[in-house]
Order: structure tokens, then C-alpha cells, then sequence
């Protein structure tokens, strides 16, 4: 008998691991970006795992991968082989299909962003036989995919929450969370009163080293604790990214690692990194909105002819420093 208890136990473990709920991944093609965020009402102090992320992989400056509905980690292993290889969204979920580990891709749900040849590409995958209420959905850099969910609101919901948020790639992924941060969400949840019992959020700059993101925000609850992760996670968060633009002030040190001329300017405006550092490049108007983004090594040359006349915020960044220089575009 103990064998086949051994063996029930495992195949509990298994089944618990296997449903992931809501998740999304996105690029921005801009900065180079990746990244990745999710929840579901699985109890992971029970499975003892280490890790709040694993069903999000993250391959800087190229591509996010998120495997979830019957996880399985070597399908996730396949899918970052292929990414790796430079192939589409789309390229790669077919393969997946096609190749299941188990031979059964009816059951799983897939979400894939990718930056390729510059330019963002998302797919998505819902496996028939996934649990419902399951469904995705897709733009052109960003993928929403859930199951085990209360109904479609759920997704429509993030989907809205992470266009409308106008900071940058991490605040829109919290965002997008905040969207599903609803009572059972995940409808298994729904006796705890809470959305999901884990949560994270990572993002990958260009520079970063692969299983190294520099933004990896998690948090996991017991079951029955009926503390909501979304709303913990967003502390943790808060405490280390600020996506409040509003109250963007200029950085005294900032003429020791960039130059700007002219300052007032009416046509472009010119960065000098005096740093051999790679950086994230931010505009922001007085409304706090993002007007345009990219990113730096050098010097960077933008073009502001086009803007409105008034004050405007460049915030300069990355894993090791943020600065912020008040523009003012006649």
C-alpha cells in the first residue's frame, strides 16, 4: 500500500500545481522590456515550491513566455528553446501544440510576447479541455489568458486596467493585475475571499542576465488566510518602483550622468550618457502621461517639434539609478 499512497500523494501535488489562473505578458519594443505577472488560488506553502513565478519565463530584450492550465516545465523549457531559436509567438505555440510533452496540449494554456526584427508579436493558446470560464486575449504586444475564472469580466478587466495605466512596462503589468484583483476571480478562491492565494510581477531590462530580471515582485498566502495577494503584492511594489509620474522632481546629480541642449528647445532635444551604462528614457507631460519613450547608450537625439507647448519631465533609468530633468518645450 505505501507505494500507492506515494503515489496519490504525488499526483495530488501534481493536479494542485497544475492550474494556473490569470496571467499576462508583454514587450515594449521601445526599451527592450519583457515581462510577466500572475496569480492563481493555489496554495504554494503546501507545495512547498520554491519560487512565486515559475510559470512566468523571461528572456531579456527578447521575449516573455507564460505556461499555465496542467504546468509543466518541460513544455515551458521547449517554448524558451524556440524563443531563444527567434521564433514568433505564434511559430512557437504551434510547435507546442504539436509537441506536447504529454501529448496532451488540449489541457494546457500558453501567453507569448516577443520582440522580432524590433517590432512586438503576442499568441496565445486555451486549450479545449482547460477549465472553465478560460479564454485569452491578445494585442499586438501583450497577451491575457486565465482560467478557472469567474467569467470573461475578469480578463476584459485586466486587459483595461493595463492600457489605461500610462506608466511604464512594470506599473502597466501591476495594473493589469489590479484588474483581476476581484473575489474569486479565481472561482476556487471564491470561500476565501480573495481573488487568488499567489501573485508576482517581474520585468527584464535589455541588460539583464537570463533568470536574473531586475523587477521580481511575489507574494504567497495560505489558503483560509483571506488576505488578498494582489493587494500585498502592490505594497511590496510600491515600495520599490513608483509609478506616481505626478510627483516627478528633478535629480540634483543629474548633470553628472547626462547633458541635454537645448534647454528650452522648440525642434530636438539631445542626451549625452556620460556613463557606459544602458538606460530606460521617459517623457512625461505635467499630467504625469507618458509622451515617449526609448532607450540610451550614447547619445540620443529626439524629436519634439510635434509636442505641445509647455513643461515636461524626462526620467532617465535603470537596475542602478533614476534621474529626472524638467524640460520646458517652447
Amino acid at each position: 500500500m505505501k507505494p500507492i499512497l506515494i503515489l496519490l500523494a504525488a499526483l495530488t501535488i501534481q493536479t494542485a500545481k497544475s492550474q494556473d489562473t490569470f496571467s499576462i505578458v508583454a514587450v515594449d519594443s521601445i526599451t527592450g522590456e519583457v515581462g510577466s505577472a500572475g496569480a492563481s488560488c493555489v496554495d504554494l506553502f503546501q507545495l512547498g515550491l520554491p519560487n512565486d513565478d515559475f510559470l512566468g519565463q523571461l528572456i531579456p530584450n527578447v521575449g516573455a513566455i507564460n505556461t499555465q492550465a496542467h504546468y509543466n516545465p518541460t513544455n515551458q523549457t521547449n517554448a524558451t528553446t524556440r524563443m531563444n531559436l527567434g521564433e514568433t509567438p505564434s511559430q512557437i505555440i504551434n510547435w507546442l501544440i504539436t509537441n506536447d510533452v504529454q501529448s496532451m496540449p488540449e489541457f494546457r494554456q500558453y501567453g507569448i510576447a516577443a520582440i522580432i526584427n524590433g517590432d512586438p508579436k503576442a499568441a496565445a493558446h486555451t486549450g479545449a479541455s482547460t477549465d472553465n470560464y478560460k479564454n485569452h486575449i491578445t494585442g499586438s504586444y501583450y497577451s491575457i489568458q486565465g482560467n478557472i475564472l469567474l467569467g470573461q469580466e475578469v480578463l476584459d478587466s485586466m486587459e483595461s486596467k493595463f492600457l489605461n495605466e500610462t506608466g511604464d512596462l512594470a506599473c502597466k503589468l501591476m495594473a493589469a493585475l489590479q484588474g483581476a484583483n476581484i473575489i474569486g476571480a479565481d472561482t476556487r478562491c471564491n470561500s476565501n475571499g480573495t481573488s487568488s492565494l499567489f501573485a508576482f510581477v517581474k520585468v527584464a531590462q535589455p541588460t539583464d542576465i537570463f533568470g536574473h530580471p531586475s523587477l521580481n515582485v511575489s507574494v504567497r498566502t495560505n489558503n483560509n488566510s483571506g488576505i488578498e495577494p494582489i493587494d500585498s503584492l502592490q505594497t511590496k511594489f510600491d515600495l520599490i518602483h513608483n509609478c506616481n509620474t505626478l510627483n516627478l522632481t528633478e535629480s540634483k546629480d543629474f548633470h553628472k550622468f547626462f547633458s541635454i541642449y537645448p534647454n528650452p528647445t522648440s525642434n530636438y532635444l539631445t542626451i549625452n550618457n556620460k556613463t557606459e551604462q544602458l538606460y530606460n528614457v521617459f517623457l512625461f507631460n505635467m499630467s504625469g502621461k507618458l509622451t515617449y519613450q526609448t532607450s540610451i547608450d550614447k547619445t540620443k537625439k529626439i524629436k519634439i517639434s510635434n509636442y505641445k507647448s509647455g513643461t515636461y519631465f524626462l526620467k532617465i533609468n535603470n537596475k542602478n539609478r533614476a534621474v529626472v530633468k524638467k524640460i520646458i518645450i517652447e
